[in-house]
């Protein structure tokens, strides 16, 4: 029967169909076919994870692909197998019978891999038990690889030609992961000497949309590492500034004097075609090249909110920058985020 017409029935369903006849037993008969085909798709869940798990930690994909999640599994694996079958059946309209030659690659792939990574094996090992089982696994790479190029080229047309792509692309991708931790690795395990000489405090830069409470722990939060902090406002209005000077003042400036402490200084910078990140960002670059010997720490506020969905109500320009100071830094920029927590209403 032709999967793509209305009324198509699997073998196992005309047999039942025609053996019992379409009552209770025909249903119990179509759930117990069902439940077995779902567990048997536990093979993969458990197997493919395991794979991903060995290939990052030879640095071959991403670490965290080796980690084990609250269910002691490694979901990395998981998720990704369950969206890349999620995506072949998309692509093939849920025809289970068109993954079959994708199936029979994938199986006589590894049974050929396999033999042919054996005989590798043998040779470099001497002795009469080793020249034999040579000889058997040779033997099963000619065959295994055979009948896999008889598969490919039978099936090409029906989807064979997606693992000849999939497949090499696979590998690149492998190496360049491989290449990207060895070139980290290179730069950053280094054995260096813990630099106690010339320690200064950093340069504090706290960008703030108006005065109040996140603001206040941002501020006292950059107290207590500098005594070089500045206060930078983004504002595209040259007339909205006055209330905040007044306020700075009058909360900042005049408390900090009455203890004798570091005055935070407040820098306003005038945007007027509305842009928050890049008068930000030049800002940070300037105090970098004025202070070539010291860090120059970014302290961001940042509210925390009790429920996910609200996240939609706010802005998000505290992570925009963060994300931007992250790429665009210098490697003396140091990104810190004072968060306040909302109390859940």
């Amino acid at each position: 029967m032709d999967e793509q017409q209305p009324g198509y029935q699997t073998i196992f369903s005309q047999l039942v169909g025609a053996v019992a006849g379409r009552g209770l037993f025909y249903y119990l008969a179509i759930a117990s076919i069902f439940i077995v085909l779902t567990c048997s798709a536990q093979t993969s869940f458990v197997g493919f994870p395991r794979v991903c798990r060995q290939l990052a930690e030879d640095g071959l994909l991403p670490s965290v692909f080796a980690n084990r999640g609250r269910r002691l599994v490694f979901s990395g694996g998981i998720v990704v197998l369950a969206m890349l079958a999620g995506a072949l059946l998309i692509v093939f309209s849920g025809i289970t019978d068109k993954l079959i030659p994708l199936f029979a690659i994938g199986a006589f792939s590894a049974f050929a891999f396999s033999q042919i990574g054996m005989v590798a094996y043998w040779r470099r090992k001497r002795g009469k038990s080793a020249r034999e089982k040579l000889i058997f696994n040779a033997l099963g790479a000619t065959c295994t690889s055979v009948a896999l190029v008889i598969i490919v080229v039978a099936k090409f047309v029906q989807g064979a030609w997606i693992t000849l792509i999939v497949g090499p692309g696979l590998v690149w991708l492998f190496w360049k992961i491989r290449g990207h931790y060895q070139s980290i690795a290179r730069e950053v395990d280094q054995p260096v000497k813990l630099q106690t000489g010339k320690l200064r405090p950093p340069v504090v830069i706290i960008p703030i949309d108006t005065w109040n409470r996140v603001t206040e722990r941002a501020l006292r939060f950059g107290l207590e590492m500098s005594d070089d902090i500045t206060a930078l406002h983004v504002s595209s209005e040259e007339n909205d500034n006055k209330g905040l000077r007044e306020k700075w003042a009058e909360k900042v400036e005049k408390p900090a004097r009455a203890a004798k402490s570091a005055v935070p200084r407040l820098e306003i910078i005038h945007s007027p075609y509305r842009q928050i990140y890049e008068p930000i960002l030049k800002f940070v670059r300037k105090r970098e090249k004025e202070n070539p010997d010291r860090l120059i720490a970014v302290v961001i506020p940042e509210l925390v909110e009790p429920h996910w969905y609200e996240y939609l109500l706010h802005n998000i320009h505290g992570a925009g920058l963060r994300a931007l100071l992250f790429l665009q830094g210098d490697r003396r920029t140091i990104v810190i985020t004072t968060p306040w927590y909302l109390r859940e209403t």
